[in-house]
């Protein structure tokens, strides 16, 4: 491609994204969204369409300072949609952990609680320093700490592929997996303030300072205790991942150990291979996974969650089978399969999982054409992967949620992998034909798989489950219904307890927390609602119910009615035991006499 023509294209793909975000931003969300891909005007989406494709191809096909213009084209791009929030001005978005994470900012602002007292601090941190320096809103802050925690992922992980191969090729093809943000299922792993997601846009940095540690030599005198600046970077990142969530640390860990494990044997067995030229990794692993003791075992809410976990390994009646099984069924219910879903959320990540696995077992059995320097990283991070998915099948039979988070970190991991893998994949296909027609298969395989990543990122019906967007209406109703409700009547959900927007208004801690402020809340009987028994919907104890937009678009269009019926809500206005006390366009909340 001619330098001019480059220069055109790639500032054409530059004004696409730029004007769809100037679109997005003038067109606000102004009530609750379903989808954030729906609500999100369509010219957007051709102008991040347009931006992704000129990036995908310029990646593949231009090498050096014109590919990096195209990577960062497509890091510009996928980093806009994963600031949708942020850009059309959603009050909130998060309706689990997000609100009393939510909670916890709103504590340390107030000064009821240090940052250090929590057990990931990182992400409230950085949200602490945007009210106080920006002077945004805390729901605002912890957005934007969502999208800064984002961003290093799409710049470490073709990084890491430079560090290890070197090649060009391999460089723009990370890149483009990466984009495809494939760590994130929608299971146990998700795009918003969740901070065992969050980390895993982290591994990426300390992943990179392992590899630049073990390739390269500190050309400056050592630091202070021995170190070198390489083993200062690792402990340094390890920290930061360490703050956004542990659990990832702990993976790090592991990886790193299994590091130190292959360099321990080849040292018995080899007086000859490349490994012997690496500084070993011992040191690292004990550092920090003694830093992840000291951290853990201090923390009740670890504590709690080891031994969720053995319990659950113990317990023969809790485990991801039957999860499954659960789920399932309820799909087959609102027409929908498990195979449908699988191939909407699994598919690219799928194809990207075989990739790496045929890549890897050539390179087991000597198979490939991988130069010696780059061999031996390929293996580090291969024979990581194996204690990782043992974790994996672990988390499985204990606590299915933790599995499905194990999954995201292993994803990390084939993500720097997919880019060796497809480089020498497509670089063996253009041997057989040409290379803009290797370029072209490539561009239509990856291209594929981003779509179908990038429309799976965030929850949205298409995955029977609609984006937790909180409105400001929902906010102020739930703030009102705990500031003016009576305290003991216990405040209930429809399909969903309310107890988080308790912790995301009053916070966590101090006297205003929930233990203090609220005796009980829950969701309604769904048997008891639907036959019109109010009365009796919540152990028989007068109660306050609440229903928001989101409430009526999960249950009624999403779910098709299969847990509760629209009729029986419409029903509720007329009922002589109930009376509407709060109400407004996105929130209402009925006060209903119980049949004690």
């Amino acid at each position: 491609m001619k330098r001019s023509t480059f220069n055109v294209t790639v500032a054409v793909g530059f004004l696409a994204v730029a004007l769809g975000i100037l679109v997005a931003r003038a067109n606000p969300a102004t009530s609750y969204e379903p989808s954030i891909y729906a609500g999100t005007p369509l010219i957007t989406w051709f102008g991040f369409a347009l931006g992704l494709a000129i990036a995908v191809a310029t990646a593949l096909t231009c090498r050096g300072r014109e590919q990096a213009f195209g990577i960062a084209l497509g890091g510009m791009t996928v980093t806009s949609i994963i600031s949708l929030p942020v850009i059309r001005n959603y009050h909130f978005a998060g309706m689990g952990d997000a609100l009393t994470h939510l909670g916890w900012t709103r504590d340390i602002i107030a000064s009821e609680m240090a940052p250090h007292q929590l057990f990931y601090p990182a992400i409230h941190t950085i949200a602490t320093v945007f009210h106080y320096v920006g002077g945004v809103p805390i729901e605002r802050g912890l957005l934007f700490g969502m999208v800064v925690l984002f961003v290093p992922f799409l710049i470490f992980i073709p990084l890491t592929v430079r560090e290890i191969t070197g090649t060009d090729a391999a460089v723009g093809l990370a890149a483009i997996v990466s984009w495809m943000v494939l760590p994130i299922n929608n299971v146990a792993t998700h795009m918003g303030i969740h901070t065992n997601s969050n980390a895993l846009f982290m591994v990426p940095v300390v992943i990179f300072a392992a590899i630049a540690y073990l390739r390269r030599r500190a050309t400056i005198e050592r630091l202070p205790f021995g170190l070198s600046p390489f083993s200062a970077l690792i402990y340094l990142t390890g920290i930061g991942l360490l703050l956004v969530h542990p659990q990832q640390m702990v993976n790090v860990v592991i990886l790193i150990g299994a590091i130190s494990v292959v360099q321990y044997f080849a040292r018995r067995q080899f007086s000859d291979h490349p490994v012997l030229d690496h500084p070993t990794m011992y040191a690292h692993t004990v550092v920090l996974g003694g830093l992840f003791a000291i951290w853990a075992v201090s923390n009740e809410r670890f504590r709690d969650a080891l031994t969720g976990l053995v319990v659950g390994v113990l317990t023969e009646d809790i485990g991801g089978g039957a999860e499954v099984d659960q789920r399932g069924t309820s799909l087959t219910e609102i027409g929908g399969s498990l195979g449908e879903l699988f191939v909407k959320m699994f598919l690219a990540a799928t194809v990207v999982g075989l990739i790496v696995g045929v890549f890897l077992l050539l390179v087991w059995l000597g198979r490939s054409r991988l130069d010696s320097e780059t061999r031996p990283f390929v293996n580090y991070l291969s024979f990581g992967l194996v204690p990782l998915t043992g974790m994996f099948v672990l988390y499985f039979v204990g606590t299915p949620t933790m599995a499905f988070r194990q999954v995201g970190f292993i994803y990390v991991v084939l993500t720097i992998l997919a880019g060796i893998a497809l480089a020498y994949g497509f670089g063996g296909l253009s041997n057989l034909v040409s290379r803009p027609a290797s370029n072209t298969v490539a561009g239509v395989l990856l291209g594929t798989c981003l779509v179908l990543g990038l429309m799976t990122v965030f929850a949205s019906p298409i995955i029977y489950s609609p984006t937790q967007h909180v409105t400001n209406e929902q906010m102020s109703g739930y703030e009102t219904a705990l500031t003016h409700g009576d305290v003991d009547r216990p405040l209930v959900g429809m399909g969903y307890d309310p107890f988080r927007f308790d912790h995301g208004i009053k916070g966590v801690e101090g006297e205003d927390s929930p233990t203090a402020a609220r005796t009980a809340s829950g969701t309604i009987d769904e048997e008891a609602f639907g036959s019109g028994e109010y009365d009796r919907a919540y152990h028989d104890v007068s109660y306050y119910f609440a229903v928001t937009n989101f409430d009526r678009v999960r249950e009624f269009q999403v779910y098709e009615e299969l847990n509760y019926d629209r009729e029986s809500l419409e029903e509720l206005e007329t009922y002589d035991g109930a009376d509407k006390v709060v109400s407004n366009d996105e929130f209402q909340l009925y006060d209903v006499e119980g049949a004690e």
